[in-house]
């Protein structure tokens, strides 16, 4: 495990809801126990279960959702979340996160993003470049900063950030993500993902605003074949996304295309075995 840890990686399928400490979840819960806003009773085994069917990581996602709407909260969760990353090596992170609105509090998607770079901003024990800028070709990339007042050198970490469409909001939300990542591609967003709950709602409801993402250039991720429904799937494939998440439930006649096609797949070993996806790693489609 420590050499693990040791070593440089990239990270490229990481949920911001999906990563925030079990402790902060089991506080931030706590309060709105105390609030009268949830039953903490009815939530606190959720948290504290390590295993998870992909159902009832559904369900605690729902209560992420409550717990997660107003600006103080994305902030932290966005600073704690980066700072584990970079504590476990992550020198390349990109971190997916589905803009929300809360009327009741004056949150919008724009508004809720803000708070997420207010997040990054915030991170001090390490560099964190989530700003992109002109690579000048003649001095080479390193995952070190040399500190100029000591000498010595600190880690470093770069976050870019996907924008995503969830599969519960309408055509006209998800053009209203797509059009919020157009406006902050200075800011570190380099795209669009689809995800959510995999048995709720239609592809075709995504497809104008996914299509309008990739005319304007923005790179396109999809979450893909997390549960069994050929249809979509072969959509989704002929769609030509630049990379799709998962890939657990495809057929040989899929496997062909997404090869055919070079369409790279971000992999999720532990995920689909902890939430029973996949039954073992026997049988595992990394192989």
């Amino acid at each position: 495990m420590e050499w693990c840890v040791s070593m440089p990686k990239i990270e490229l399928h990481a949920h911001l809801n999906g990563s925030i400490r079990d402790s902060t979840l089991l506080e931030l819960a706590g309060g709105l126990g105390e609030k009268g806003v949830i039953v903490f009773s009815d939530v606190e085994h959720v948290i504290r279960k390590s295993d998870r069917t992909l159902h009832e990581v559904f369900k605690l996602f729902d209560l992420i959702h409550v717990i997660t709407t107003d600006h103080k909260t994305v902030t932290r969760i966005t600073k704690e979340v980066v700072e584990d990353f970079a504590s476990e090596n992550v020198v390349y992170l990109e971190l997916r996160t589905t803009p929300k609105k809360n009327d009741s509090i004056g949150m919008s998607k724009r508004s809720y993003m803000e708070a997420v770079l207010e997040g990054l901003r915030a991170i001090t024990v390490v560099d964190v470049d989530f700003v992109p800028r002109s690579i000048d070709v003649s001095s080479p990339v390193t995952t070190m900063n040399m500190d100029t007042f000591s000498g010595t050198a600190r880690k470093k970490i770069y976050v870019r950030l996907l924008l995503s469409i969830d599969r519960r909001e309408s055509t006209e939300a998800a053009l209203e993500t797509v059009k919020l990542a157009l406006e902050m591609r200075d800011l570190g967003v380099v795209g669009i993902d689809l995800s959510g709950n995999p048995i709720v709602g239609q592809w075709d409801t995504f497809f104008p605003a996914l299509e309008f993402a990739k005319e304007q250039g923005l790179q396109i991720t999809l979450h893909c074949g997390e549960v069994p429904n050929k249809k979509e799937i072969q959509s989704m494939l002929g769609f030509l996304p630049h990379r799709i998440g998962h890939a657990c439930c495809f057929e040989e006649e899929e496997w062909r295309k997404l090869k055919s096609s070079e369409i790279p797949v971000e992999i999720c070993l532990t995920s689909n075995i902890r939430t029973e996806t996949i039954s073992s790693i026997d049988i595992h489609h990394f192989g």
